[in-house]
């Protein structure tokens, strides 16, 4: 695909992902990822609902396509590809074409309000709090310093460091 084709297609996308044939990119190319048991368009929509179920306006896109590229296996692909057309299906019952097409986060979270209730929605939810907080490139970005055992525990390395309470 040359650069131009890759502009074209992108500006054409909602939700702004570029999505081709076996790989996802974000919406400046400052990503991209393989995709090998799911569709483009669901690693696309796993990305935009990760970020709406845990918005950090710090934390990039990056982050999150690693925290849900643990669903892009065959034993996964069924029941994520199934659970990504009932939330295409619940986004069209609220009006839009699909879950990128609602662009608005609050239309996005309508519909994920919605699921709440469903299989796919727990399993997602849950599997992020593990695969988007345990990547050591966002621990910074909350202030948090790692593991302390190692150094001593937390009462000698910065037990007393939170300023916030």
């Amino acid at each position: 695909m040359t650069r131009r084709g890759l502009l074209a297609r992108g500006l054409g996308m909602t939700g702004g992902f570029v999505i081709g044939s076996g790989w996802v990119a974000g919406r400046t190319a400052a990503w991209a990822t393989e995709v090998t048991a799911i569709r483009p368009e669901t690693m696309a929509t796993l990305v935009q609902m990760a970020r709406d179920l845990y918005p950090h306006d710090r934390i990039p896109d990056e982050n999150y396509v690693v925290a849900v590229k643990g669903y892009d296996t065959p034993d996964q692909a069924p029941m994520i590809e199934e659970g990504v057309a009932l939330l295409d299906g619940t986004a069209a019952d609220h009006g839009h074409p699909n879950y990128l097409g609602a662009l608005w986060e609050t239309e996005r979270v309508d519909i994920l309000t919605a699921l709440e209730g469903e299989e796919f929605f727990h399993t997602i939810r849950s599997g992020l709090v593990t695969g988007l907080y345990n990547q050591k490139s966002v621990w910074p970005l909350f202030g948090y310093e790692g593991e302390s055992f190692s150094e001593g525990g937390y009462i000698d390395r910065g037990f007393n460091d939170i300023a916030w309470i």
